[in-house]
């Protein structure tokens, strides 16, 4: 080892500055500390400013792991000005700064998942879920892809996407009206800005020196297009990523881009991390085996000097009530058996809808768990409520925002008053909220309802005058602005008393965290509005973290994490590798290749299922599960054969169903040997 604690190839991936570089970082090969270390090197020995460097991640948690690491390798005068952050931050960084280029307001609002489904849900007329939620995820992937409303409709494959993308035209027209934005456009507009405009290309190159991302096997191609613009032809940059680990094709993230490096930059300096420092042997044994039967891009296998460790055991059982049982159980013997705590372990699956009976059976049994993946706190209704009137008082113009904020308390003004404020607001191409001013001279409204609107408009008025201010004097307007709409007493007109306390406790919750960013980053009440856009997970949420209790989580939430035991449930052929919809709508002569495509992408998700243990795994199916009302057979995945665990693995009996009594008798059993 280095004296940075850095083994040689990862020293050699720090030290690398001839030209761009992809450090292949298999899991568990420390890549963080790669990162981290590459950061103090570039300002610490190399004179780098750190104002001149970014490192961009996927996630809020990832990006702030980052930052803190830093700043315990550097003095934190040295880390002034440096950018570590998600790509979407920085996008809407970007778009602040040249928000006149892009032909936005300053204070534009950002729409969030539902905002933009209700969007396409009013220019679709309907109220199907499922298709409004296909809608949305082709216009999604059209954004990612650069493609505008016209590329997009030269592009379509089946009649559902010709129907989307004369939604995506839409909708698009739409998001200009209110001078709003979705979180994909903010990394496609920054891209599409700088592609177009010199000179905003050139002010942004300027600015960054050196570029750090990671996960790029998860960026798409708009993230590929934004990385490309910003390095130039410098090309000064650090991509970290693992082939075997690109699980998000779903939303269009595509392998393909690590690849795409070596194309679009001859001169790339390859470096592989294969030292694996979180398993034992046996279990990255399996995990290469299942991956190695995928085709191979760059070729890496993993090792570890952390010992063979002990045997994976595979567990058959009669359907998923047993399998809820077996893993209730054995969770219980082993905590005893390990003298470990219950945050050891961890319960993975391939969907959410799994979790329900091991929630169950655990609440059954007085084990403590926490769910990972689960609704993030920004989607509750009491906190979007409170932040439609953060996005209205930063941006009036944003017309989803005025009608929740205009109906949420209620205060008169309803569905007839906002459809009539709506056809003026159409009529005049003003939004809703500039139409109050209008709305009198119409003559459909009374005297009444134009009233309600009009000391609405002012209140809002009021505190936009105020919402300049940061600090403590912020915190002083969020006081004013819970306090003038009452919001306690409606969650208590509305509510039972328990969850409207429930509700109001995460509201206050909202307010002391916007408290704390007004005061830390002396943030206005107009940049929080934005911010809390951004969010979504709450910093709240990572003391679960701390809390001793059993995980469980989907394996696509697990990625990136790590538990000494790991239980990874429902390996069967069309849940693990899942095959899609029945109904799913395939181009024509396209089927062959989207399935074999499909099942290379569901085996990374089995490899990152497998390597999120460090000591132990234990991995089950069952024969039969229940589909509807009615029991299907299944069939043991692929997957499972492809470990390759031959004689070191145990196959554990069948587990069939029990009673309390015999769960009781078995658990006795199993504390007694």
């Amino acid at each position: 080892m280095s004296a940075l604690g850095l083994n040689p190839v990862q020293y050699e991936a720090v030290r690398y500055l001839d030209g761009p570089a992809l450090v292949l970082a298999g899991a568990g090969s420390g890549k963080t500390r790669v990162i981290t270390q590459k950061i103090a090197y570039l300002i610490g020995e190399c004179g780098y400013s750190a104002r001149r460097i970014v490192a961009l991640t996927f996630t809020n948690k990832a990006a702030k792991e980052m930052q803190e690491r830093v700043q315990g390798l550097l003095d934190k005068r040295l880390t002034k000005g440096l950018t570590i952050s998600t790509f979407h931050s920085l996008g809407l960084k970007i778009l602040r700064e040249e928000a006149e280029y892009a032909g936005l307001k300053p204070r534009f609002s950002i729409m969030d998942a539902n905002d933009t489904l209700g969007i396409i849900q009013e220019l679709l007329a309907t109220t199907d879920k499922g298709r409004l939620r296909a809608v949305q995820q082709d216009i999604s992937l059209w954004k990612n892809a650069l493609l505008s409303p016209d590329a997009a409709a030269q592009a379509v494959q089946t009649p559902s996407q010709a129907e989307s993308a004369k939604v995506y035209r839409s909708y698009d027209e739409t998001l200009r009206a209110y001078q709003a934005v979705d979180f994909d456009d903010l990394i496609r507009l920054p891209a599409q800005l700088l592609a177009t405009n010199e000179e905003v290309r050139q002010r942004w190159q300027a600015r960054v020196h050196y570029l750090l991302v990671d996960e790029y096997q998860d960026t798409n191609a708009c993230q590929y297009r934004l990385v490309q613009l910003l390095v130039g032809d410098r090309a000064m940059f650090t991509a970290v990523g693992d082939d075997d680990q690109a699980i998000y094709a779903w939303r269009g993230a595509t392998v393909e881009n690590l690849h795409q490096l070596t194309v679009d930059y001859p001169q790339l300096k390859l470096i592989k991390l294969e030292q694996n420092y979180r398993s034992s042997q046996r279990i990255l044994e399996a995990a290469n085996h299942v991956i190695g039967h995928n085709p191979v891009v760059f070729g890496k296998k993993l090792w570890s000097d952390l010992g063979i460790g002990e045997p994976i055991k595979i567990k058959d059982c009669d359907d998923e009530q047993a399998e809820a049982q077996w893993v209730g159980i054995s969770l219980s013997a082993e905590k005893f058996e390990r003298k470990a705590k219950w945050g050891d372990f961890a319960v993975l699956y391939r969907s959410n809808q799994q979790a329900r009976l091991i929630e169950q059976q655990l609440r059954e049994l007085r084990i403590p768990y926490v769910m990972s993946g689960g609704q993030s706190f920004f989607d509750k209704a009491e906190i979007r409520d409170i932040l439609a009137y953060l996005r209205l008082i930063a941006n009036p113009d944003d017309d989803p925002a005025f009608i929740r904020a205009a109906t949420t308390p209620r205060r008169g003004i309803g569905q007839t008053t906002l459809t009539q404020l709506g056809e003026v607001a159409v009529a005049h191409q003003l939004s809703m909220f500039e139409a109050i001013a209008l709305v009198h001279l119409t003559g459909r409204l009374a005297d009444r309802q134009v009233k309600t609107l009009q000391v609405f408009a002012e209140f809002i008025t009021r505190m936009r005058q105020k919402a300049e201010q940061t600090g403590k004097a912020a915190a002083a307007v969020l006081d004013e602005l819970l306090a003038a709409i009452d919001y306690e007493r409606y969650l208590y007109d509305v509510f039972d008393d328990k969850p409207a306390l429930a509700r109001w406790q995460k509201v206050l919750e909202l307010l002391d965290w916007l408290k704390s960013k007004a005061g830390f980053d002396e943030m206005s009440l107009l940049d929080l509005s934005q911010h809390g856009a951004l969010i979504t997970m709450l910093e709240r949420n990572e003391k679960d973290e701390d809390t001793d209790a059993v995980h469980l989580s989907t394996l696509h939430a697990a990625k990136g994490l790590e538990y000494k035991h790991v239980f990874l449930i429902g390996v069967e052929e069309g849940l693990l590798p899942h095959l899609g919809r029945d109904d799913e709508d395939i181009p024509v002569g396209q089927e062959e290749i989207v399935l074999t495509q499909r099942i290379q992408e569901e085996r990374r998700l089995m490899y990152v299922g497998i390597t999120r243990a460090q000591r132990s795994l234990r991995v089950s199916w069952c024969k039969r599960r229940r589909r509807a009302k009615e029991y299907t057979v299944r069939e043991k995945s692929r997957f499972i054969a492809e470990m390759g665990l031959a004689e070191s693995a145990i196959v554990e009996a069948a587990q069939a169903h029990m009673s309390p009594k015999e769960r009781l008798t078995m658990l006795k059993d199993l504390l007694k040997s």
